[in-house]
């Protein structure tokens, strides 16, 4: 994706290593996977998210609706990015971790597809973005669902 002004008004190095710090957090007994996101909102907060193992898998969240969900209880309905950060347990960061579908669903529940940035990275310096549309093509939302207009 071209990064030149599409990531000027969002802090792409505080969101990274929001994302690195709440990666240390992440529960990952089983597939010892840890992923840390950090999204941010429309009014330019943060709030990051870790993945939760659970024994029985499905009830198991990613890091990326924890921190989206953290930000909607919180009142914030309207994101522009989300950083996310994962790579098997140990400090090293030695790739590059996307959204599994069902988090690209969620963000687009809360996220202008063409507008919201989905950061991907490595380090700091290391990573890549991407417009949501390009990577959830022709995604479900909520005008498909209503004909009214949609407040959230």
């Amino acid at each position: 994706m071209e990064q030149n002004g599409v990531l000027q008004d969002i802090p792409v190095a505080e969101m990274i290593h929001s994302a690195m710090e709440a990666r240390k957090k992440a529960y990952t007994p089983y597939s010892g996977y840890k992923v840390g996101a950090a999204v941010l909102t429309n009014e330019l907060r943060i709030y990051t998210g870790c993945n939760i193992e659970n024994a029985s898998y499905t009830p198991t969240i990613c890091a990326e609706r924890t921190a989206i969900s953290k930000a909607v209880s919180e009142g914030w309905r309207k994101l522009k990015a989300i950083a996310i950060v994962g790579s098997p347990e140990g400090d090293e960061i030695s790739q590059f971790a996307f959204p599994c579908g069902v988090c690209r669903q969620v963000m687009r529940e809360f996220a202008n597809p063409e507008e919201f940035i989905v950061i991907t990275a490595k380090s700091v310096q290391d990573y890549k973005a991407y417009r949501l549309c390009d990577l959830l093509p022709e995604g479900f939302g909520p005008e498909n669902l209503k004909t009214q207009e949609i407040t959230r």
